[in-house]
Order: C-alpha cells, then structure tokens, then sequence
C-alpha cells in the first residue's frame, strides 16, 4: 500500500522544478499508464490479433470466466449491493442498518476489497492495543458479517444514519443568491442533516477507525451529491467524537470509487491509499472547525461583521496573498495595482506572484519592485480548450497548492483591488469563496491550504473532470464542491446584472462608491481600467459591455494606479491598437446614441499621446473593429460564459 503525506511546513523549492507531474500533452512528457491499464491480456495476443475474430472470442472467453470466479467468491453474489431491499429495522446483533427500503441514492454498488480493506485496518491497529473499536457507516449485511469474518480482533459497531430527504438537492444546498444581510427579514437556513447515531450501550464508545462506504454515481458533477456529502459529514462526525478523552485521533477508512472530498479529508492527513481504499488520520481541530460550518452555501459561513473585525494569528509568515500571470503581459498592470492595494490596506503579509515563461524579466523585475516574490512556474494546458483561446493555460492555477512554505493562501485575481483588509479571511478554511452564479463559487478570490498532493490530485483528474465553463473555475468547482460561502463584500463583482431593477443598481453603486469603502475588494469583471482611458470606464460604450461599467470603480482603481511610483506606472500605457479599439467604440456609442453620454466625454488621459509601438503612427478602424484583438476576443467568450 502506498502512501503520503504533507509535512506541515515542506521545504521552499522552485515551483517549476520540483515536481514531475508533466503530464503529456499538459506540461511536458508524463507516463500515461491508461492505454495499458485497460488491455491486460494485450501481451498474450499476436501482433495484428485486433482483427481476427478468433482470438477476440479468446479474450472475450478469458474475461467472462474471471467475471464469474470472481462473483462466485464474493460474499455479495447473493446480495448485490445494487438491490438492497431489505426493510427498515433488520438488525445486526440487535442494532439497526443503515439502509432504508427505496432510498438508493445511498447505496453504492461497489465491491469491497477485503484484502486491502484488511491491510489498511491492520496499519492502523497495534498488538498492544488490543481489539481496535470499528464504526461501520453505510454497510450492508453481507459486508458487516463479512467484516467480523475477516476482521475478527476488531470490535464493530454499526451505525445508523437517517437520510436527508430525496426532495433536498445539491441546489438547496447551495441557493445561487441568499439575503447576506438579513434586509429581507428572516435569516437564511439550510436543510438538515441528521446526525449519525450509536447504539445507546455504546454512546460512550470512542472509535479507533471509522469506516464509511460511499455512492459514486460517475456522471457528471458526481461530486455534488447530497447523499455523498452527507455521508462524509457524518463520517467526520463519528471520528472528532468525544475526542476530548482520547489517546490519539480516529482513524476515517473511506471506501470509494470516486475520491473523497478533498477539503473534508484533507490530502495532508491521508496515511496511505490503495485502490478505492482509502485510510486518513484527520487533524481533529480543523475538522471540527469545518463540521461548525454551514452544509453549504444556504448560509454564510463568515459573518459580515467578521469582515471588519481585527484578525490575529501566531503565524503571519505562514501566510500569503497569491495571484498568477500566464500566457501573456496583458495583466501586469493589474498586477502592480493590486499589490499597491493590498499594501495600501495595512496588509504586511507576503504577497507571491506565480509567472509563466511569457512573462518577460523587465516585467518580473516590475513585480518584484512593487512587492511581488516572483516565482517561475511551467504553464498547464487545459486539455478541453482551443489554441490560443484565453482559457487555454488557465489550469496554471493549480500551481497555487504547490505554495507548500505557507499554510493559507489568499488567491487574489490580477483584477482585482483590495479596499480594506482582506487579512481576516486567512481564518477560513479551504475552499472559502464568494458565489458566482447557480450553485458555484466564483476563483477569482478564494482561500486555500497549500499542499504538494493536492496537487497531483488536481494533476492527476485533468483529462477526465469537465468544467462547466471550460476554465480553471468549472474544474475546481467540481474538486471543491464543497466550498464554503464569504459574503459577498469579499470580492464584489463589478457586474449590473440585466434583471437589476433601478433601486438594485443604484444599491449597487453606493456600495461602489462607498467612501470609506464598505467592501474588501472590487472584481474587475468587464474590460479592465488599464485598457480604459481613465477619463471613464470604457465599458459604457460597448454593447455588450456596459453590464460591467462603473465610474466610481474605475475612478478608486486610477487612484491606487497613481499611487504607485512613476516607474510602474510605465507598464500601464495604451498600445496603439488599443487606442483605436476605444475611439472605435466610442464611435458606434455616439452612432447608438447611447443615453449615459459618456461618448461625449472629452478625452484627457496623458497615456493617449504616449506611443509603446516600435511603428508610432496613429491607427483607425474603418468599418469594424481589428481582427484578432486578444482583449475583446477574451472578453467576449467571457461574458458568455460568465
């Protein structure tokens, strides 16, 4: 049986280098087993055997006759997991099962591996200790009589759970908006999840290992199944139980063919893995502090007023603000502004740029003086994107686990301007987010727990976990659907949505314009400042752009812009074929007679007589926009996506 663990403070070591996860067609030449885990008699056949029917009709025989033996000696061929019907309130030496009669998103149909199972149980229990005290969470008969068969020093007790209603879905969970601010009367709630309970002659009972068997449906979004979660929480549950008494922390044995949630049972405390085996000694602090949180996002699981109260903690160093660059300097300027922001707001953490090798010297050397500690990295390609698509190396993301010097990381977009201290979201736990739409987070600000494992769990799922939105934040919130709600001042998007009544804009823009500022940070969500002239936020004059335009925005970004010293400030100038982008705009809002006038707003920003070409002559756009501008191509897929 294998294993790994992170240490808790893993040596500091270049991110691009260390690790060889170059998974072919990602980053670099990874040996790919797959092709061979799925043709075992391969070798036995002659070459050129695929078409020739007689050796097809061998293999096929070959299969069928290991199938059988392998359900002929199987202590469920009578009772396949698949069928469970036995009716509520059949017992196991007097105390209840966990199934119920038709509630089948409960059960999984996969086989137990008892030789692995045994293996990892006898891992955990010494000689000296005795019989280990074993919780059994979602068994059935079969499986724990088979478990006291194959496992007979261990002591176990099976345990009853009552199941969340089949009415209650992953969208109740986790609603798309709730009233953060309790301005509309009741608080927000979310469904309830009973609690696992013991048989009352062992509710005294500490367990050693808990043990759960957990659904895995291997469709899409697999990982957002409330039966599943539940399971695990309940698992959680049994394994912090009267922790206080102890001698050491319970051991969680997950059986599943799907991995676990991966910030319930941490990378970190996982002890070994075998197949769908899977043994964790949890850090019974951090699991008790996630169990005190919300199910999901139905309620927040960081008050407002947590926002504005002082945060302390014995480990400052141990913790960062991190945002990444990749593919191209079009973002560097936000870059710059957002570390001026983060410094402006009182902030003195460490601040860590990831960088790709597009990312030139005279640009690192600019994030560095504006208090940035570059790091090179090795961009990863998202198998599911087009050349030269803007999510195309958006995976590179991922390299914020590999950070594995700091215990929490605050990853900040590149567009993005921090107003207040965002320090007392180092508190929260991985993933914290604010919600984006439906029932996802939005990754353009979230805290995470750096470790080298999650990782290559995030490497090893590339080519098989789709995202909803073909970038980095779809495939998260697939690995993180679990993910936990920070309201929604934490990263306020500046996006006026279509359904917006007037008094909700007008809401909105207070808040924007708030002075002092009542939000920690504002997303640039839209064209960004450093695109625009800084007479006025260039999102008024495009179609479909003007959902993302605010003046009071923009306004607070050109103020921590000018901020700077005068050297960054170089590294926000207009290229020529963006200036003929704004002029083109702003001539079919004039056409459009949009009705905010801001296209006839004179335009008086220095940068427009400041020429970056090595070819300085003016240039127009004649009949429509330039071919091939990377800005607005981006954005475009963007907005639709958003």
């Amino acid at each position: 049986m294998r294993g790994f663990a992170c240490a808790h403070a893993e040596k500091r070591h270049r991110l691009d280098r260390t690790l060889n996860l170059s998974k072919k067609g990602y980053i670099g030449s990874y040996q790919y087993e797959k092709d061979a885990k799925y043709r075992p008699f391969g070798a036995l056949l002659p070459e050129g055997s695929n078409g020739k029917m007689l050796y097809v009709k061998l293999v096929l025989l070959i299969l069928m006759c290991g199938s059988f033996f392998s359900l002929l000696n199987s202590p469920s061929i009578h009772h396949s997991d698949e069928h469970h019907t036995q009716p509520s309130g059949v017992s196991v030496s007097g105390v209840s099962l966990s199934y119920e009669p038709g509630d089948s998103g409960y059960v999984s149909n996969l086989m137990m591996d008892w030789p692995k199972i045994a293996k990892a149980v006898q891992g955990v229990v010494r000689k000296e200790d005795g019989g280990a005290t074993v919780a059994l969470l979602n068994f059935d008969d079969d499986e724990v009589h088979q478990w006291r068969t194959v496992l007979p020093r261990t002591v176990a007790t099976v345990v009853h759970l009552d199941h969340v209603g089949s009415n209650v879905t992953w969208e109740h969970l986790y609603p798309e908006w709730i009233d953060e601010e309790e301005i509309y009367g009741q608080p927000p709630t979310c469904p309830d999840f009973p609690e696992p309970t013991v048989p009352e002659e062992e509710e005294e009972e500490e367990f050693d290992i808990v043990v759960v068997k957990l659904p895995c449906r291997r469709v899409a979004s697999w990982s957002k199944d409330v039966p599943r979660l539940h399971l695990q929480l309940a698992s959680a549950r049994l394994a912090v139980r009267g922790h206080g008494r102890r001698r050491r922390p319970a051991h969680v044995l997950v059986v599943s063919r799907c991995f676990p949630t991966p910030n319930i049972f941490r990378c970190n405390d996982e002890v070994a893995r075998d197949g769908d085996v899977w043994l964790y000694r949890p850090d019974v602090d951090a699991l008790r502090q996630k169990l005190s949180l919300p199910v999901g996002s139905c309620m927040l699981a960081m008050p407002f007023k947590a926002l504005v109260e002082p945060y302390e903690t014995t480990a400052p160093r141990r913790e960062a603000y991190a945002t990444i660059l990749h593919s191209e300097e079009l973002y560097a300027c936000g870059a710059l502004v957002a570390a001026q922001s983060i410094r402006m707001s009182g902030s003195e953490r460490d601040m860590v740029a990831l960088v790709d090798e597009t990312i030139s010297a005279r640009h690192r050397g600019a994030l560095e003086a504006a208090g940035w500690k570059v790091r090179p990295i090795r961009r990863i390609r998202n198998p599911r994107a087009s050349a030269d698509a803007y999510n195309e190396w958006n995976y590179s993301k991922f390299w914020l686990w590999a950070l594995t010097e700091y215990d929490k990381v605050i990853f900040v977009d590149a567009d993005l301007l921090v107003q207040r201290p965002m320090d007392p979201l180092f508190a929260m736990p991985e993933v914290s987010a604010t919600g984006n739409h439906g029932t996802v987070f939005n990754s353009g600000v979230m805290v995470v727990e750096p470790c080298n494992c999650t990782f290559r769990l995030l490497m090893d799922h590339i080519g098989d976990i789709k995202s909803y939105n073909g970038g980095d934040q779809g495939y998260l919130n697939e690995v993180f659907s679990w993910w936990h709600r920070l309201p929604s001042h934490a990263n306020y998007m500046k996006h006026f949505w279509e359904g917006d009544s007037e008094d909700r804009a007008a809401a909105k823009r207070a808040v924007l314009a708030a002075d002092p500022p009542v939000v920690l940070a504002v997303h640039f969500v839209g064209m960004k400042p450093w695109f625009c002239f800084r007479d006025y936020d260039c999102n008024w004059n495009s179609a479909e752009l003007r959902q993302f335009a605010s003046d009071e925005a923009h306004a607070r970004w050109w103020h921590a812009h000018d901020a700077m010293a005068p050297p960054l400030r170089g590294f926000c100038l207009l290229n020529e074929r963006q200036k003929a982008l704004l002029r083109w705009d702003a001539a079919e809002a004039r056409a459009a007679n949009f009705s905010d006038g801001h296209w006839r707003l004179p335009v008086a920003d220095p940068r427009r007589s400041v020429c970056t070409d090595e070819v300085c002559a003016e240039r127009e756009i004649k009949n429509r926009r330039v071919d091939g501008n990377r800005v607005t191509t981006s954005y475009a897929k963007l907005i639709a996506n958003f």
